[in-house]
């Protein structure tokens, strides 16, 4: 176990190493998204002005020269600003975030649908059944609220209250 642990005096060398390189990086001029899921990629090295996501801690923004970051997201809409400025949306599940130093976001989830194909109907019928399922649980009731808790966030995506 010795043989892993790094005295105090070399981890500050790596550290400071470590800054140094990112202090000397040329600026990014540029975001690269990476967009996928596992069943297909949406985006693959695609050029784009920012993306907003849903942060388990909070909605975020990453874009060109932004702090390298990794964060839970939670179901929610991602928005992909493109270079134009057009914008597009789509719904996720959940997954994870992952903004290099060199500027390349990587955004992988299992499920991923633009705004425009969600069915507030089917939503609302959802959720109903995921609320009846969550009060007849005896066991099994965390499956239930994830499953509230994701159709709830998908209307908001359409823009409707519960």
């Amino acid at each position: 176990m010795q043989r892993f642990l790094v005295s105090a005096k070399a981890s500050s060398r790596v550290l400071s190493r470590g800054f140094a390189q990112a202090a000397e990086a040329a600026p990014a001029t540029q975001l690269t998204l990476n967009f996928v899921t596992p069943h297909t990629p949406i985006y693959t090295k695609k050029v784009v002005s920012q993306v907003i996501v849903p942060g388990a801690a909070g909605e975020f923004g990453l874009t060109a020269g932004h702090s390298p970051i990794i964060s839970e997201l939670k179901p929610g809409v991602v928005t992909v600003i493109h270079a134009g400025g057009e914008s597009e949306k789509f719904f996720i599940s959940g997954g994870f975030a992952i903004n290099g130093a060199n500027s390349v976001a990587e955004v992988t989830t299992p499920e991923a649908v633009p705004i425009g194909d969600l069915d507030e109907s089917a939503i609302r019928a959802g959720l109903e059944e995921s609320k009846r399922n969550l009060a007849s649980a005896t066991a099994g009731s965390a499956a239930a609220a994830i499953s509230i808790d994701t159709y709830a966030a998908m209307l908001l995506a359409v823009g409707k209250a519960l």
